[in-house]
């Protein structure tokens, strides 16, 4: 009689508990490895935010560095009860505890001459191309048909473009303060608010001088402030930061017909944004005090809205001192 040998294997049982065994195994592998991916996820978007922080306060930085004047934020005013060189905006808003309506946070300069996107090898803010650059300002100093910045809060109520549309302030007298060195309106702010004679002298350029040096003094008209060309051909062309629904935005002037509206004005100009998830922008003119150099406190946060962790940059910065 043959014996054949006892066949040995796992039963239905078995094979269920071995099953359930693997299951639980897998369940807890996934587990390691979900939050191994996710914590990689979070900590790449914190290094995303991190480096849109730095790259934007670099453009700012930059910015203010290079330019010739500090158009935004003005000097704090004695008559209202906010103050204007302080601009700090928030995400979600902040309530204002003061007369202004909506806080809004912003920096605005004067184009630094590094500025040549068109590449004819003249400076963008030199809008004459005479080789000089806002040296002929019109009656309306940025030209483009609007109190203060086209669709900017200049003097931080919280409304936009109001006021006399000569207004370089937003102020309700237009013209009220010429390019001389003096506070003529009282408003603790230095030549904001010119006329096209933008030094209020009555005289094309400065009177008894000769401006162009071509052997004449006060030729032509007295809005002809370098008795060269036209008159108030070579305005401010005002390089933005604000801040809008989370978005840094930069808004650079273009000496190209950007809007259709058949010629290069003020309103020409590009929107690019440089920080999203910005929760807190915030920019504040220093008061000059025994520092005769005017300086711009910047700060800047951005939070992650997945797991709301914050970057945070803050620095001042000398304007001009790069030139």
């Amino acid at each position: 009689m043959i014996s054949r040998p006892r066949q040995s294997g796992l039963t239905y049982v078995e094979i269920l508990i071995t099953l359930a065994i693997g299951a639980l195994l897998l369940v807890g592998i996934s587990g390691v490895v979900g939050r191994a991916l996710q914590g990689q996820t979070n900590v790449q978007q914190q290094h995303d935010h991190a480096r849109q922080a730095r790259f934007a306060m670099q453009r700012m930085v930059r910015a203010v560095s290079n330019t010739r004047l500090l158009l935004l934020p003005l000097n704090d005013k004695p008559l209202t009860n906010w103050a204007e060189n302080i601009r700090e905006e928030t995400l979600p808003p902040t309530t204002p505890t003061d007369d202004s309506t909506k806080y809004t946070a912003v920096l605005a300069v004067t184009l630094p001459l590094y500025s040549d996107l068109d590449g004819d090898g003249f400076p963008d803010a030199d809008d004459d191309r005479d080789g000089r650059v806002d040296e002929d300002l019109p009656n309306d100093w940025n030209y483009d048909y609007a109190p203060g910045i086209y669709l900017i809060d200049d003097d931080g109520d919280g409304r936009v473009d109001e006021g006399d549309g000569y207004s370089d302030d937003e102020s309700v007298t237009a013209n009220d303060d010429p390019v001389n060195g003096i506070d003529d309106d009282g408003d603790n702010n230095l030549d904001e608010d010119p006329a096209s004679d933008m030094n209020g002298d009555g005289c094309p350029g400065i009177c008894g001088v000769d401006d162009d040096g071509d052997g004449m003094i006060d030729g032509g008209s007295i809005d002809n402030d370098d008795e060269q060309g036209g008159s108030y051909e070579d305005w401010y062309n005002p390089l933005v930061f604000y801040l809008e629904n989370g978005s840094l935005k930069e808004r650079t002037p273009v000496p190209w017909d950007e809007n259709g509206d058949g010629g290069v004005t003020g309103r020409d100009f590009i929107i690019s944004d440089i920080a999203e998830n910005v929760t807190r922008f915030r920019v504040e003119r220093i008061p000059l005090g025994t520092d005769r150099w005017q300086r711009v406190d910047l700060t800047l946060e951005l939070t992650s809205p997945v797991t709301g962790q914050i970057v945070r940059l803050q620095t001042q910065v000398r304007v001009g001192g790069a030139l």
